[in-house]
């Protein structure tokens, strides 16, 4: 898991694609943060992507570094912890001009059953699940 935050910290921009009914919606996204062992993602409520990942809670993550890229395949499970969603806003505090960990609208999901895969043209791929 370690290895996957690793890599979308240093990408810092990934994509993530949810399903909204039978149509895919792709967005990019920037937040990553391991909290209590696990992989999070943050977003808010008010947000399409919110009522998606409520509704169908297995989408994936693709970033690109340049050489190499990633998908990251999950379940996304929401987490309305108070310290879950104060954990990635310390994580990244330029997002408290717009979040705050009780404003009812910051979300975090983390990452249930992931299975990600790093590839490359020139080296076999390296699959990681947590």
């Amino acid at each position: 898991m370690k290895r996957v935050y690793d890599f979308l910290k240093k990408t810092g921009t990934y994509y993530l694609a949810t399903a909204e009914g039978n149509q895919p919606r792709v967005r990019p996204f920037g937040t990553v943060n391991i909290f209590e062992d696990k992989l999070y993602i943050q977003t808010g409520k008010v947000k399409p992507v919110s009522k998606q990942l409520l509704e169908n809670p297995k989408a994936e993550i693709c970033a690109f570094n340049g050489n190499e890229w990633i998908r990251v395949c999950a379940e996304f499970v929401e987490d309305d912890r108070t310290e879950a969603k104060k954990a990635m806003l310390d994580a990244y505090p330029e997002l408290r001009r717009m979040y705050d960990e009780n404003d009812g609208n910051t979300q975090v999901f983390y990452l249930k059953n992931a299975v990600a895969v790093i590839s490359s043209f020139d080296k076999e791929p390296v699959k990681i699940e947590f």
